[in-house]
């Protein structure tokens, strides 16, 4: 029997509606950003009090994201997306009608569990209604819209709150989600390869969940509170290790776990993910190290942080729609071992930046590395599924998107951590030479007066810049690193093999 896909016209109108889904969640993930500062002062919250307007909603989201294959499968597809297209519209409109801190928190968490299924299920989605040799293009697709998200959010953020106020970053989801639900509720039909309805394995997702969040507050939180030197960390590092050892326990006696095992036994699946996680620190760490960058040590207003940054995800997107129309034609190990490469190659681009760097090293570099995100992110998106059963696409795009969500988090965290304890010990040893007797510092510095207040301020400012440049120098290195690290895993991916009762792979994997 042949797989009823829709036409042409039709499938065009359901991916614009579909990937308008995934890109809501995406922008909120970064359009609260730049806003938090007028957050602050509207709720009269402390600094530490509204980072959990950022926090909530990552932490929500990572613990229902699994959860949405097995709604999919249990209720239908079409009846989870478009129910959380409304919910999380719904979610949008009472965080920018909230009137105090909690409220918007609350509001926050809410928006994060009912938008968790909207980045899977539209990967899936995807794949449903496109036949196997159009399975390239249409994850192009699908990775743009995921990717422009992220990106965009900042600078629309900042527009939004500069010209209206911080409460329309989240109002401006309304004639999204509005137009999302109706233009589905037309057009998306109910999915043809959903296995038959499975338990919920209650045990299972509680265990999941706690991990999940407990390494979630961990990444977010342990920075502030100086990592394991804070009880609060301790606790949650404890409540994830033993959520996990008690769910993987769990999933190895029990008949129906709440991830399938054939989802994590299949090695295409696996080796993807391993390398989604390595583009989750490409997307998203980069994109924290640069922006602070240019905003601290060269100056930049946050306008021209953006049009500096924003060449990267124009390559990202050009190389993602190039690469979906020959992926059926290249084989995707080829693809992926030229984006690391170029990937390596802009990080050691940024690994040799100065302090009087201009604007051009950050445009070309971003560039380069937008083309190898790009040259990777469409392939690793079919060869997740690429020997995947029809049936399981559900439980695989959950857990893709939660591990690449988690996956930035965690980059985010790591690197951050390098910066900060990077730049404490350089400015220790910079300051360990700045002394009378030392004649390097006679000779750079001739009229340096080491009793002057004003000399000693001067020269405090520039050895803090130097230090910061040094760590974020750092920070790029162990990206570069990763990337020699991952680069022999291309080597696992295998040829796609047609899975009993499924249609055809894509020709570019035979």
């Amino acid at each position: 029997m042949t797989h009823p896909y829709p036409p042409s016209g039709l499938r065009r109108l359901i991916t614009l509606f579909t990937l308008a889904g995934a890109f809501m969640t995406q922008l909120d993930a970064t359009i609260a950003n730049v806003a938090l500062p007028h957050m602050q002062a509207s709720t009269s919250a402390s600094r530490e009090q509204i980072t959990w307007v950022l926090t909530s909603y990552i932490v929500m989201a990572a613990v229902f994201t699994p959860l949405s294959g097995w709604l999919a499968q249990r209720i239908g597809r079409r009846r989870v997306f478009l129910g959380s297209v409304i919910g999380f519209t719904l979610a949008s409109a009472l965080c920018g009608l909230a009137a105090t801190l909690d409220q918007l928190i609350a509001f926050r968490l809410l928006q994060g569990a009912l938008g968790s299924a909207l980045l899977p299920l539209s990967q899936a989605i995807m794949l449903e209604i496109n036949p196997p040799e159009k399975h390239g293009s249409a994850l192009a697709l699908w990775g743009v819209g995921a990717v422009i998200g992220p990106i965009v959010g900042p600078l629309t953020g900042g527009w939004l709150t500069e010209v209206l106020n911080w409460r329309w970053v989240f109002l401006v989801n309304l004639p999204i989600g509005i137009a999302t639900f109706v233009g589905l509720l037309a057009t998306l039909p109910q999915s043809s390869t959903e296995g038959p309805p499975r338990k919920l394995d209650v045990f299972g997702f509680a265990m999941l969940a706690m991990t999940i969040a407990c390494i979630q507050l961990v990444l977010d939180r342990g920075q502030i509170k100086d990592w394991f030197s804070s009880t609060e960390i301790c606790v949650e590092a404890v409540l994830a290790a033993t959520g996990l050892y008690a769910y993987v326990v769990h999933a190895m006696t029990t008949r129906e776990p709440f991830v399938p095992p054939v989802v994590l036994r299949d090695s295409n699946f696996l080796v993807g993910n391993v390398l989604g996680f390595f583009l989750g620190g490409l997307m998203y760490g980069v994109m924290a190290l640069v922006a602070p960058m240019l905003a601290e040590l060269m100056h930049y207003p946050i306008k021209l942080v953006g049009l500096v940054t924003a060449p990267r995800g124009v390559g990202t997107m050009i190389t993602m729609l190039t690469v979906g129309r020959v992926i059926n034609r290249v084989d995707p190990r080829i693809m992926l071992l030229a984006g690391v490469a170029i990937c390596g190659w802009s990080l050691w681009m940024l690994d040799s930046g100065t302090l009087e760097m201009d604007a051009t090293m950050i445009i070309v570099s971003g560039f380069i590395q937008g083309i190898g995100a790009g040259l990777m992110f469409v392939p690793i998106s079919v060869v997740v599924f690429a020997t995947l059963q029809p049936q399981f696409r559900n439980e695989g795009a959950a857990l893709n998107s939660l591990i690449r969500n988690m996956a930035g988090s965690m980059w985010i965290a790591i690197l951050q951590t390098v910066t900060i304890r990077s730049e404490a010990t350089m400015h220790s040893r910079l300051v360990e030479g700045v002394r009378a007797d030392n004649p390097v510092v006679a000779w750079r510095y001739q009229t340096l007066d080491l009793a002057s207040p004003g000399d000693l301020a001067a020269t405090a400012g520039e050895i803090s810049r130097q230090a910061l440049m040094v760590a974020y120098n750092n920070a790029y290195w162990v990206l570069l690193m990763a990337c020699l690290v991952v680069l022999p895993t291309v080597l696992l991916v295998r040829p796609a093999q047609t899975p009993p009762g499924a249609p055809p792979p894509p020709p570019m994997l035979d």
